[in-house]
């Protein structure tokens, strides 16, 4: 509805997407093959993986004991804001505590709706949805992920290289989860090259 509704459709689009907005993304083009032209997917959601992630064995230890409450993705207190940043990122930030404090302030609000979004993407139904869709994507497909990723492992990386066929592979080196946040020039060259290369193999196909 909202490709539709700002006529993002018009001819095809590049679509990125990153964590559970590379599920989405993925998803997207799997089912809508004729809006999409080509497609980054950085660290996506919905793949299963052959190791657990340090966040998936946290995860599951919640579900375990009913404290599914306690999301580490959705923190509450400052504490808690610091522990999302140390599992997402590699790189450490040393972030005040007045700036913890503040981040948590702008999230409380919507923290229901985040654990709803969460709870819903993470049940059995929909958990895979990546993974029960990527064989119909179509589109050429750029994989970002970082090597020490440990929200979503980066084995993720090699099941959907084995899938797509027209998949360009990157892992970067010393990266965690914020892909775009530890690595933001790296990541944006990573696809601005990748949209240059598809540029380039177009005109070729004209000229020949």
């Amino acid at each position: 509805q909202f490709v539709e509704c700002i006529k993002l459709n018009r001819k095809p689009f590049h679509l990125v997407g990153t964590s559970m907005g590379g599920n989405v993304a993925g998803v997207y083009a799997a089912q809508y093959p004729e809006d999409i032209c080509s497609l980054t997917l950085i660290c996506p959601a919905g793949l299963p993986s052959t190791t657990d992630s340090k966040f998936i064995k946290q995860l599951r230890e919640l579900q375990e004991s009913k404290r599914i409450d306690r999301i580490p993705l959705i923190p509450s207190t400052p504490e808690e804001m610091a522990d999302m940043l140390k599992l997402c990122s590699y790189v450490r930030f040393k972030v005040p505590q007045q700036i913890l404090q503040g981040l948590v302030d702008v999230r409380i609000p919507h923290n229901e709706f985040y654990r709803k979004l969460f709870l819903e993407i993470v049940d059995e139904k929909s958990r895979h949805s990546l993974h029960e869709n990527m064989s119909k994507i179509k589109a050429p497909t750029q994989v970002i992920w970082g090597k020490q990723d440990q929200v979503l492992d980066v084995s993720g990386a090699s099941v959907l290289a084995s899938a797509i066929p027209d998949c360009h592979v990157y892992i970067l080196e010393n990266c965690g989860h914020s892909v775009v946040v530890e690595r933001p020039r790296k990541t944006a060259n990573l696809i601005l090259e990748f949209l240059a290369l598809l540029h380039s193999i177009d005109n070729n196909k004209k000229q020949a």
